[in-house]
């Protein structure tokens, strides 16, 4: 496995313990939407909502703060792939999309970064 993909899963497990001991209830983690090639990293029930969490992990701010990778295209991604998981799940709003970024194993999270337009529901 490269060594980029190897910081993503270590991150990815970092986030999701972060949020466990935060008393959020992990429901998948890397959750492939059907027919796409849209990933979620975590899904998790969390303050009463499904919480959609991206986590980007970089080992320093070389290549910028991780939050940057998080532009429109790939939070067009992320609610295209909510969709289908409400789909398929039959699950009802509320729904969040967080982001928690994770550089050289300092974690921020950033709750409701990005709110979708209300026609994706």
């Amino acid at each position: 496995m490269a060594e980029h993909n190897l910081l993503g899963a270590a991150g990815e497990e970092l986030a999701a313990r972060f949020l466990e001991e935060k008393g959020y209830r992990i429901l998948h983690r890397n959750w492939k939407a059907p027919k796409t090639r849209h990933e979620l990293d975590i899904v998790a029930m969390g303050e009463g909502r499904l919480v959609i969490v991206e986590v980007k992990t970089r080992s320093g701010e070389e290549h910028g703060q991780p939050f940057d990778a998080v532009d429109w295209r790939k939070q067009r991604a992320l609610v295209s792939a909510a969709n289908s998981y409400v789909r398929l799940y039959h699950t009802e709003p509320p729904l969040r999309f967080d982001v928690i970024g994770i550089v050289n194993g300092k974690i921020q999270h950033i709750k409701s970064a990005f709110l979708p337009s209300q026609r994706h529901y």
